[in-house]
This record gives C-alpha cells, sequence and structure tokens, in this order.
C-alpha cells in the first residue's frame, strides 16, 4: 500500500517546522514505541499525548485511528519533568491520517477556525536504504491568522521541540533494542 504522504513544500505555509533522525532499530520496533502514546511521558521532549473525548478526557483505549481527538502537553524547557508556568503549553487535535502499514500518523489542530490557526502535523517512518536504519520525519505546517504569532513568538522553541522530539524517540528506541 502507498501512503497518502505528500511532503509540503515549505514555501508554501507561514510556518513549516522539520525534524528527523536516523534510528538504528527495526521499523517496526520505532512504529510502536511512536505510538504508545501511555508510555511518552517516560521519554519524551513533547512531555505527553492521550487520546480523549471532545471534552479532553482520557480514554480508556489509547490507540490511535482516524478521526480520534488527542491532548498533547508540552514542556518548552525540553525536559521530562513537568513543565513549569513559562514552559508549559498544550494543544487539542484530530487524528487525520493513521496509516500502520505505511507507518505514517497525521493530526490536524482543531480548538480555532482554520483561518485563525490551521496547524498539521505529519509523523513518517521509512526505511533508509543507504544505511538500512529507520528515518523519522517529522513535519508541521502552520497557517492562518495566529500562524504569524506562532512563528515570531514561539516557532524556534517547536523546531527546538520536533529535533529533541526526533533525538528522545530515537534514544528510547535505541536503548530498548
Amino acid at each position: 500500500m502507498t501512503s497518502s504522504y505528500i511532503r509540503p513544500v515549505a514555501s508554501e505555509h507561514v510556518l513549516y517546522v522539520h525534524a528527523s533522525s536516523l534510528i538504528d532499530a527495526p521499523i517496526e520496533k520505532v512504529w510502536a514505541v511512536l505510538t504508545d502514546l501511555p508510555a511518552y511521558k517516560e521519554w519524551s521532549a513533547i512531555r505527553s499525548i492521550a487520546v480523549t473525548d471532545s471534552n479532553k478526557n482520557a480514554l480508556e483505549d489509547q490507540r490511535l485511528a482516524e478521526g480520534k481527538n488527542i491532548h498533547i502537553t508540552i514542556n518548552t524547557a525540553l525536559t521530562l519533568s513537568d513543565p513549569g508556568v513559562l514552559d508549559g503549553g498544550s494543544a487539542f487535535a484530530v487524528v487525520t491520517k493513521y496509516e500502520p502499514e505505511n507507518y505514517c500518523v497525521a493530526w490536524k489542530a482543531n480548538s480555532l477556525p482554520s483561518f485563525v490557526l490551521n496547524a498539521e502535523r505529519w509523523q513518517i517512518l521509512t526505511l533508509d536504504e543507504s544505511t538500512g536504519k529507520t528515518r523519522y520525519e517529522t513535519h508541521e505546517c502552520f497557517d492562518g491568522l495566529l500562524a504569524y504569532y506562532v512563528k515570531f513568538a514561539v516557532g524556534k522553541k517547536i523546531a527546538d521541540g520536533f529535533a529533541a522530539a526526533a533525538d528522545c524517540l530515537r534514544k528510547r528506541v535505541e536503548e530498548s533494542v
């Protein structure tokens, strides 16, 4: 099966953030760690992701699927501790693509109308032919009126967070192989 993922063109968005890492582990192992949401708080710089209902209440079933809501808690200090007052943030999104057979998941912010803020994040795993390692890539595109604020106020923190998340994923998987 071919993934429906098409790499975004950075110049077409107000803010485009990307990070990647090469992970010395089988793609199935990386996917298992990437999609094990309850374990994120143990290793991820993002801090936590939970499948929720529309009121942000965590569901018992934490498996990702298209159409499910997720609540993301962010620590911009990029530590595994709980974020401080100035380091915390959160996002509420809906899973727009979930293709385990293609190692691809995406979600889109859904707390504001898209003309105000339209943000979609993709996470993709592929086999790097030259090294035999798993390549993890993540991209997020921001558009809408608030995207300009996001770009100038926290764009660097988002980019740093994506790089840290890619590295944390690599470390978590490689340490558990």
